[in-house]
């Protein structure tokens, strides 16, 4: 995987609840008429570039593919979503041996998934 977005319908709100959550920073663009805020990433870094789009196509469900992201603490992480708002949707689990994973719902009405390889 190289990109990813996530669609959101209030393009302020989403960028204040991922801010808070994931503790960066967004830079904004309009292409192809849709609004998108881009998470930082840096070309030959590990992971996945992203945008959160607010756009005619881009419907925000919580029944869709799951993104996850990889936190360093995801027990932090999951309460800076409940914090702003957001509703647990699987509470941290542990995975055998492949660390721990949860779920919140973001500002926007999507699942978004975290995964901690601790």
């Amino acid at each position: 995987m190289t990109y990813f977005e996530i669609p959101v319908q209030d393009m302020a709100r989403a960028i204040r609840f991922y801010e808070a959550v994931f503790d960066c920073a967004f830079e904004r663009a309009t292409i192809d008429g849709n609004d998108m805020a881009f998470f930082p990433h840096s070309d030959g870094g590990a992971g996945a570039s992203g945008a959160l789009v607010k756009g005619e196509s881009y419907q925000p469900s919580r029944s869709g593919t799951r993104i996850y992201f990889s936190v360093a603490d995801i027990e932090n992480t999951l309460a800076k979503a409940v914090a702003q708002g957001s509703a647990v949707l699987f509470p941290v689990t542990r995975v055998e041996t492949f660390g721990s994973v949860a779920e919140f719902e973001d500002s926007e009405g999507n699942c978004i998934a975290l995964h901690c390889g601790c």
